[in-house]
């Protein structure tokens, strides 16, 4: 008996139906709660980003200053910020780029060696090999996302070009406010 003529077959007492419907509104209803608290916060953080790096900065750039003191004891302080990715379909071309300007000790390397059924002797042979020669045998390529940030922001605060396209480069000015606690 399949799924669907089991169910044909089942009767549900009325109380419970309409306890099953009563909960799959209840869900329905937080379902699109919490799409609405999501388009908030969403809006939420487009003004906080709004407000961080362009408002405030643009105001004290005007005024000539880098970092205030409020009477409270605070302060206010923009610093730049700086962001990067390497976008997924420019990996390669991004690896070349850090190869090509002596930057290869970036990328990290590692080896990786897949074997299909039926193989096992021959991949237990190749690894007792390979780590007979003090190899560790895997590979997958990547530069850790925190090395390239600071990569990037130590290139750019030296006057150096790096292909904001090819690292997903961001650069920004953002508020810090620290409150005296």
């Amino acid at each position: 008996m399949d799924l669907e003529q089991l169910s044909k077959n089942i009767t549900i007492d009325t109380s419970v139906s309409q306890d099953i419907a009563e909960l799959c509104n209840k869900l329905l209803d937080i379902q699109k709660e919490v799409t609405t608290l999501e388009d908030k916060l969403k809006k939420k953080k487009e003004e906080e980003l709004k407000l961080s790096e362009s408002d405030i900065p643009n105001l004290m750039q005007k005024a000539g200053v880098a970092q205030i003191k409020l009477t409270d004891g605070s302060s206010v302080e923009i610093k730049p910020y700086y962001g990067a990715r390497i976008p997924a379909s420019r990996t390669e071309e991004a690896f070349d780029w850090l190869r090509e300007n002596n930057y290869a000790d970036l990328i990290k390397n590692n080896v990786t060696l897949t074997f299909g059924r039926n193989e096992d002797n021959s991949a237990k042979s190749l690894v007792d090999e390979l780590r007979n020669k003090g190899h560790n045998v895997k590979q997958a390529e990547k530069v850790e996302p925190m090395t390239l940030k600071a990569f990037v922001r130590e290139q750019i605060e030296k006057g150096k070009d790096v292909p904001a396209d090819l690292f997903g480069v961001y650069v920004a000015t953002r508020t810090k406010i620290t409150t005296k606690e």
